[in-house]
C-alpha cells in the first residue's frame, strides 16, 4: 500500500518545525508577558459540549469519533434504515475532535471554577480538526494560540488583546490590520433595519462578505427572507467608518447604543499607548460564531505595507467577547470571557512567502565532531558530553568514515562549526575548529573551543 495522510493535514520536516516553534514561541513569550496562565485540553470532547456553540455552519464541520468497540450495535435502525446520518451520529457517537480551543476552556473554567482564581487568564496552543474544505491557508488539523480572560467585564480586555495582537505581529516582523467590531452594533443594524429577529440570519450573511461581496450579500440576505428594503438598508450601514455616526442611527436601539459605548471605551484605551499596527473599526465584521456577544476581533495581513503588496490570505487571527458560554455549562456568574485566536497555519504560510523567518532559525546544531579513526572517534566522545554539559549543541559523526562522507553530512545539517579530531590532533593535545560559512581552520585547545562557542 503506497502510504499517505488524510487530506487537510500535513507533515512537518526538522526546518519547518522549528519555524513553527519559532512562531509558537514567540506568541507565548507575549502571553506570558501579559500575565496569561498555560492549560491543555483533551483533543476529544464530548459532542454534547460542542454541538451548538458554533452555529449551523460550524455544527456540519465537527469531526465525529465513532464509538468504542461495536459502535453498530446501539445504533438507531430506523436512522440506519433510512440512511439519515444527522439522526443516526446521536446513537454511534458520543464524542468529537474540538473545533476551537474556547468552548472546551468554557468547559475547563466550569470544571475547575473553585481551583482557580477569577478574572482567570489562561492560554492554549493546541492543534484542533474541523471537516472544512482544504485550500491555501484553510487546513483540517491546523493550531490555534489561544489567549482568553473569564470572570470580568472589564473592556480593558479588549483593549489588552489588541495589544497583544500589536506585540506579537511586531515581534515576527509582519504589519497587519487589527480590525474591531461589536455584536450588539450589529444587533442595532438589525434593529434599525426592522429585522431583529433575522439577526442571526443578517450576521451569517455579512460573515461572507470577503468571500462573495457586496451583491452576494444582497442575494444571501434575500435568500434568507429579508426584503428588499431591509436589505438596501442593512447594505447602506455596511458602508459606515465612523464609530460615531451610529449614535443618531441607533437612536432607539439601547442594544445598538451600548455596542457603541463599548467599542468606544476600547478604542479610548488603545489611544493612550503606542501601537506599531493599524486598529480600527470595521462595521462589516461579524465573526459568524453564535456565542460572540460583544466586541469582536479579527487581523489581516495589510497589504498597503511595502513588500505585502500580494499577500493574499484570509484572516490571521480572530476572537471576542463571551458573555453566555460559561453557563450553557451550569455556571451563571463570573462567565463573562474575552479572548482572542491567532491562526498559526497562516501566519506560517504569509511569513514563509515574504521570507520573516530567522536565517540561522533552523540551525539547532551547534558543532560536529568528525574523528579519522576508532582512538580519535573515542576521544571525540569523552568531548562530546563535556560540551553538552557546557549547553553547546553538539553531535558525533557515528563512526570514523571518509572525510568527504562526514563533511557531507555537516553541509546537509547545516552545522556552523567541526571540531576535526585525527593522530596529529591527539598528539598535539588540540582540534582543528572549522567555520564552516568562512572556511576558516584553527588549531585550538579544547577549553578554547568551548569559550568560542558560548560567546556565540
Amino acid at each position: 500500500m503506497k502510504p499517505g495522510i488524510p487530506k487537510g493535514t500535513r507533515d512537518f520536516g526538522p526546518a519547518e518545525v522549528l519555524k513553527r516553534n519559532y512562531i509558537f514561541d514567540t506568541i507565548r513569550e507575549v502571553f506570558i508577558r501579559y500575565g496569561y496562565q498555560p492549560i491543555e485540553t483533551p483533543a476529544m470532547e464530548d459532542l454534547a459540549t460542542l454541538t451548538g456553540k458554533y452555529g449551523e455552519e460550524g455544527d456540519k464541520l465537527l469531526f465525529k469519533v465513532l464509538n468504542n468497540g461495536d459502535f453498530l450495535r446501539k445504533a438507531d435502525e430506523e436512522a440506519l434504515s433510512a440512511r439519515d446520518s444527522t439522526a443516526l451520529v446521536p446513537s454511534i457517537s458520543k464524542r468529537g475532535l474540538r473545533y476551537d480551543l474556547t468552548v472546551p476552556f468554557a468547559r475547563f473554567v466550569v470544571m475547575h471554577q473553585n481551583d482557580i482564581p477569577f478574572p482567570f487568564k489562561r492560554y492554549q496552543i493546541q492543534p484542533v480538526w474541523r471537516a472544512d474544505r482544504p485550500q491555501k491557508g484553510r487546513y483540517q488539523e491546523f493550531y490555534q494560540c489561544d489567549v482568553d480572560v473569564v470572570g470580568s467585564d472589564a473592556l480593558i480586555y479588549e483593549a489588552e488583546l489588541a495589544q497583544i495582537y500589536d506585540e506579537v505581529f511586531s515581534r515576527l516582523g509582519l504589519k497587519v490590520v487589527v480590525k474591531l467590531n461589536n455584536r450588539k452594533i450589529l444587533a442595532g443594524m438589525a434593529e434599525a433595519a426592522g429585522i431583529a429577529p433575522q439577526f442571526m440570519d443578517m450576521t451569517m450573511a455579512i460573515d461572507k462578505l470577503d468571500k462573495i461581496g457586496l451583491d452576494g450579500v444582497r442575494n444571501e440576505l434575500s435568500g434568507r427572507g429579508i426584503g428588499s428594503e431591509a436589505v438596501d438598508k442593512v447594505v447602506e450601514m455596511l458602508g459606515i467608518t465612523d464609530l460615531q455616526a451610529l449614535r443618531s442611527l441607533f437612536a432607539q436601539s439601547e442594544t445598538g447604543l451600548k455596542g457603541v459605548e463599548e467599542l468606544s471605551t476600547v478604542m479610548d484605551y488603545l489611544a493612550m499607548g503606542e501601537l506599531k499596527n493599524e486598529v480600527r473599526f470595521d462595521i462589516t465584521l461579524a465573526r459568524g460564531l453564535n456565542y460572540y456577544t460583544g466586541c469582536i476581533f479579527e487581523v489581516g495581513v495589510d497589504t498597503s505595507s511595502p513588500g505585502q503588496e500580494a499577500i493574499k490570505m484570509g484572516s490571521i487571527g480572530g476572537g471576542g467577547r463571551y458573555d453566555g458560554l460559561t453557563s450553557v455549562f451550569g455556571m451563571t456568574d463570573r462567565g463573562s470571557g474575552v479572548g482572542v485566536s491567532f491562526g498559526a497555519e497562516r501566519i506560517y504560510d504569509v511569513m514563509e512567502e515574504l521570507s520573516l523567518f530567522p536565517a540561522d532559525g533552523a540551525r539547532t546544531l551547534q558543532l560536529l565532531f568528525i574523528a579519522f579513526d576508532e582512538a580519535a572517534h573515542r576521544h571525540a566522545f569523552r568531548l562530546l558530553g563535556q560540551a553538552r554539559a557546557a549547553g553547546i549543541n553538539a553531535e558525533l559523526y557515528p563512526e570514523p568514515a571518509k572525510l568527504k562522507k562526514q563533511m557531507k553530512y555537516a553541509n546537509a545539517r547545516e552545522v556552523p562549526f567541526v571540531a576535526l579530531i585525527g593522530e596529529s590532533e591527539l598528539a598535539a593535545g588540540t582540534l582543528t575548529f572549522k567555520n564552516m560559512a568562512t572556511g576558516e581552520q584553527q588549531n585550538l585547545a579544547w577549553p578554547a573551543i568551548i569559550e568560542q562557542l558560548k560567546d556565540r
